[in-house]
Formats: C-alpha cells, sequence, structure tokens
C-alpha cells in the first residue's frame, strides 16, 4: 500500500443512508482476487441501466464528479457484508476517502489495510458537507483533519492507524518492519 498523507480533492456526495457492502459492489462481482478492475464494478445496480448504459442522473456519472476522489456518504456507509472488494471497488475507482457519521467496524478496518481513509465526522459537520457538494476539501492524516469551506473538522483515528497510513504499511508490515527486534526477543526469550 502506498503512503497516504495528505488528499486533497473536490467532494462527491451520495446522501443515501446505510450504503450496504452490496450495494458498494453486487456479490456477483465477487469472483477475483484481485484489486484491479473492481471500479468498473462500483454502485453497478446505481450506475449502469438493464443495457449496460450509465445512468446521467447517478452521481458518479455526472461531468462534474468525474476525479473526485473524497466520497461524502450517508449515515451507516458500509454496512452489510464483510467483503473486502468494496473497498477495492472504490480504490479502484479512484476514491480515496469516505466520510459519514457512522462507518461499519468491518468495512472501517478493511478499508484502513487497503489504504482507503475512512472519516467519522460529527452530524453538524457531515449535514454541512451533504449541503456542499463539489467542494474542494483536504484530507490531511497526520493532523487527523478534514478542511473544507474554511472549516476544520477533526476525526478519530488511534496512533497506530495514523502510522500505518502515513507510512504506507498494514499490520503484517508493521510486524515485519520489526522482524529484527522480534528474532532478538524471541532469542532472549527460547
Amino acid at each position: 500500500m502506498e503512503p497516504v498523507k495528505q488528499i486533497r480533492s473536490k467532494t462527491v456526495v451520495m446522501p443515501n443512508v446505510d450504503i450496504d457492502t452490496d450495494q458498494i459492489i453486487p456479490a456477483r462481482f465477487l469472483t477475483t482476487t484481485t484489486k484491479v478492475g473492481l471500479g468498473k464494478q462500483l454502485f453497478f445496480d446505481w450506475r449502469y441501466a438493464p443495457d449496460g448504459s450509465d445512468k446521467p442522473e447517478f452521481v458518479l456519472n455526472r461531468p462534474e464528479n468525474r476525479g473526485a476522489a473524497i466520497l461524502v456518504g450517508g449515515h451507516n456507509f458500509g454496512c452489510g457484508s464483510s467483503r473486502e472488494h468494496a473497498p477495492w471497488a472504490l480504490l479502484d475507482f479512484g476514491i480515496r476517502v469516505v466520510v459519514s457519521t457512522e462507518i461499519a467496524d468491518i468495512f472501517r478496518s478493511n478499508s484502513l489495510k487497503n489504504g482507503l481513509v475512512p472519516v467519522i465526522v460529527d452530524k453538524e459537520s457531515h449535514a454541512w458537507l451533504l449541503a456542499n457538494p463539489g467542494i474542494e476539501a483536504t484530507v490531511d492524516v497526520a493532523s487527523a483533519t478534514l478542511t473544507a469551506g474554511g472549516k476544520r473538522i477533526p476525526f478519530p483515528i488511534d496512533k497506530f492507524t495514523r502510522y500505518c497510513l502515513l507510512n504506507g504499511v498494514d499490520q503484517l508490515g508493521y510486524l515485519r518492519e520489526h522482524e529484527a527486534d522480534i528474532a532478538r526477543y524471541e532469542a532472549a526469550h527460547a
């Protein structure tokens, strides 16, 4: 995973409540174990008409939202099953940050292990972000803040998670960074 320090982008707003992982990427697309190409299936049932053409009214199909890396979702984003394909699809599409008032625990964990930043904000800030689609925003992992429209919105992130994101490592990568220390400890306590 690449280090994630700061993400600057306009926001795209998807205010739906309880967006679950099957809506993010339907189960019929979970036949792959690679992360590449899943962006095509992101929100498939919402993005495409039965003939496979884009639904022009869907928020991610609108020209003004192309290239947005910060998705402001409704309350309880990423609920449902534990599929890791959901963050993979978002990342493959170009989404780097998901903002909500609540993000499902398993989705949040899977996101962090893959470099997708889940940002939980208070209800007032969330309502403001929903009301201002397309605003330029910056998510700074080191300071754990989202800045937009002159507002500086803090979000919770634990020290270990912040370290992993800033250094581009997951839990296993973190352990591998300390192999020499682990070996010394094991040798001393054998």
